[in-house]
This record gives structure tokens, sequence and C-alpha cells, in this order.
């Protein structure tokens, strides 16, 4: 059948290469003149199974509060009139508790291990390279308290599946000896050995070129101006493209790949997907000094900082925003992460040739995102991934492509949407290499 993917980034170009080697004709559409070019463009660069525990938990309202008006909080609500924030504030909320809590790390693990399979066996395929480090992700904390309550999300992450070992403060150097200057600042920390890491936009770019190679036409420089429904169907979706020529463009399915916008086209087709948009801020600094400068992927609990080893490049990326859809770069709260990673890493860098991004991460309040069909019946959902759209993005895509083609997904995950009946073998599919 025609599918058009309603957008371009780490989740479009994934559910595009999967519902290609399925079979269908793929359309891509999106506004940007290539692939990954927003949201996906300079994240954290973690594939994190373990970073399972959602931002809504027990100890997060608290936490919230003291954080408000905080300019350089890992978690800021920018509170403003307006309702969806509210609303999705609210939602947040009643997320906190310890069995939603409980609930939604087990989405996120059971879609996490599926995900990372997915990626490992379609790099095995097709021999992209993007930067990537198969060495584990080491989580380290500078807070008792802060590890203290890991215990309990570290036990519940490990029932369901997620390899995770906690680590005593000299295993933690162990792991990374460029942690040695901070060594008296770390209380603990934990393993994840098969979390892997990579440069999400190199990943997205190449792929997307696979996907060209393999038929799947892109009509990038084109928005998206309007939808035309009949009766409970999209019947097409009107583009303009750069020169401002508005055509439509028809299909037998449609999947909806638009992060933090999704909620406004969902809102026109009169159904309601709580995504807020969470601001989220990266720095990616060059290697200066080699024997000082990590090579294992790490994240900062107490900062909410991830970093990763990206070639001779450093990414350090992390906090979010809640504070509507502007996209202006705050640079109090880039300074904030070099200032935090020079003072972990003292020998390692002085700052200089910084490279400062910012993007919007659609967030949803349990962090789970939507997968699946939608209220209208032959537009699927791909969205809402928040900070884990690159974990998550090749179990998303595979798992969007089954349901498309009426199979079931082979993950255990509460997909939004009616589901076939009848359970069909999905082993991901061999891809076949470009020529």
């Amino acid at each position: 059948m025609k599918v058009t993917v309603l957008g371009a980034g780490v989740t479009g170009i994934t559910s595009a290469w999967f519902l290609s080697q399925a079979g269908h004709d793929v359309t891509v559409i999106d506004r940007q003149s290539g692939a990954g070019l927003e949201t996906s463009f300079a994240n954290g660069g973690q594939i994190s199974v373990s970073h399972a525990e959602p931002w809504a938990n027990p100890g997060a309202p608290l936490k919230v509060l003291k954080w408000l008006m905080h300019e350089d909080a890992p978690l800021l609500f920018r509170l403003r009139p307006d309702l969806k924030q509210w609303l999705w504030g609210l939602a947040f909320l009643r997320e906190c508790t310890p069995t939603r809590t409980r609930h939604n790390i087990k989405q996120m693990v059971n879609l996490g291990l599926y995900s990372r399979a997915t990626l490992q066996k379609l790099r095995a395929d097709t021999g992209l390279n993007y930067d990537h480090k198969t060495r584990g992700i080491l989580h380290f904390y500078t807070s008792e308290r802060e590890y203290a309550d890991a215990q309990g999300p570290a036990a519940v992450m490990r029932e369901y599946g997620c390899e995770l070992d906690m680590k005593t403060p000299d295993e933690c150097v162990a792991i990374e000896p460029a942690l040695a200057a901070s060594r008296s600042k770390i209380v603990g920390g934990s393993m994840t050995p098969s979390d892997e890491s990579g440069d999400a936009h190199a990943f997205t770019r190449e792929l997307a070129a696979l996907c060209a190679a393999q038929g799947v036409k892109f009509m990038y420089d084109t928005r998206i101006v309007g939808v035309q429904k009949q009766g409970d169907a999209i019947s097409s979706v009107q583009v303009a493209n750069a020169a401002g020529v508005v055509s439509q463009v028809s299909a037998d399915s449609y999947v909806m790949c638009l992060g933090s916008y999704s909620a406004q086209w969902a809102d026109l087709l009169g159904q309601t997907l709580r995504i807020y948009p969470a601001k989220g801020y990266s720095v990616t600094l060059p290697v200066i000094n080699e024997a000082a400068s990590y090579n294992v992927s790490l994240t900062d609990d107490e900062y909410k900082l991830v970093f990763s080893r990206l070639g001779n490049r450093l990414r350090i990326a992390g906090t979010a925003e809640l504070g509507g859809y502007n996209t202006d770069l705050n640079l109090a709260r880039c300074e904030a992460i070099v200032r935090r990673t020079r003072a972990l890493f003292p020998d390692m860098t002085d700052g200089q040739n910084a490279q400062y991004w910012t993007g919007l991460r659609p967030a949803t309040p349990s962090n789970v995102p939507y997968i699946g069909a939608s209220k209208t019946r032959n537009l699927f959902l791909n969205t809402g991934h928040g900070t884990l759209g690159w974990t998550h993005s090749c179990g998303s895509g595979a798992a969007i492509a089954d349901i498309v083609s009426g199979r079931v997904p082979d993950v255990d995950f509460a997909f939004t949407g009616q589901l076939p009946a009848r359970k069909i073998s999905v082993s991901v599919r061999p891809a076949t290499q470009s020529a």
C-alpha cells in the first residue's frame, strides 16, 4: 500500500525504512532540507535502555517545586497562561504514583530492549557507521540520597530484563578513568554494559540515504499546511513546497512522526495527544586532551546530563525546559552544562570552540510514547518519545511497520488503538544492501 510518513526525524526515518522493507510504497514529508535536522540533530547520543525511570516518579513533585525559577535547573517548568501546559502538568502529577511509575518503567524497558536489538541487527545488515560505541553506559551519582533512591527503580529495571549492575566509586573510575579527577564527588554508580552511544543525526542521514536507494521518496523543504478528511479517514495531506506551491499528497495510510508538533495536528483531527515540548540543550566540544577525555558514555544523575564520545567530539546534553514552543537558545543553560563538565573533568576541556544547540523534545507525562493506531482510521502514531527518541527509534519503527501491515509487533508494549487478533511471527527482517 501507499504510506506517507509525516516527519523525517529519527523516528520518521526508521518508520520509513521498516515500512519499505515490509513492501510498502513510502513517501516522507519534512519541512527541513534533509533528514534529522531538528530534535535528532544534536541530542545526547545515548542508546540507553537504562534510562527507564520516568521523570514522573514519587520524588518528582518536590524536586520540580525546588527547581522552579532556577534558570539552570535540570527540569524547569516555565509556567505560562497555557491550558495545554497545565493539563500536561496535572497528567504528569497523576503519573508520579509508585504503581504508575512501575508500569511506565516496564513499558520503557521492554521497548528499549527490543529497539536496541533491532538497531544492532540493522547495523549488522547494512554496515551503517555513525560514530557508535558499544561500551555500555555508566550512570554515576554525586548525592548519597539520589544513589539510595535509585536502588528501587534499578531493581524494577532488572526484573524486566535490563542488565544493570550497581558500582562502587572505585569501580566507576575503573570503568571510565577520566572520572578519576572527580573520584571524591562520586558516591556510587550503575553500569549497563549492553547500552550504546552514537551520533543520531549521522545515523538518521545515512539511513535516509539507504531508504532513498530502496525507493523511498522524500519531499524535503515541504510544509504540511492542511489535512483533508473523508469520513473517519484522511483522504489527503495538503503541502506547500519551498516556492509556496500547494499540492495534495494522497496515501492509503499515514504515519505521524511530527515530534512536539504532533499534538497540534492531532487537534485538527479531533484527537488529543498529551504531548508537550520539552526544550533540551546540548554542547559539543572538540577533544583537546585525549588522556583526560571519556570514552565510555556517562550519565551524571545530579545534573541530569549525558556524555557521549562521538569520534573526535564530546557531546554533553541534558536539562528539560517546559515553556512552550520557543526555540531560542538560552545561553545560561548552555554555560551551566560547560561549568559542570569542567568541574567533573578539569583537564579535559577549556570550554573553547563549544557548539551550542537546543531542540524541542516531544514529552508525554508518563515518558511512554504513542505508538500504534489512532482514532482516525488510516492514521498511525509514532511520536511522543521525549528524551528517548534515539533509544526507541528502531523498535518504534519496526513496530509501527508491523501494525500498519496488520501484524502484532513482537514486543510487550501498550500500543495505542486496536491490534490484530492473530499474532504472526515478526522477527526483524533482513535489510537489503543498497547499491
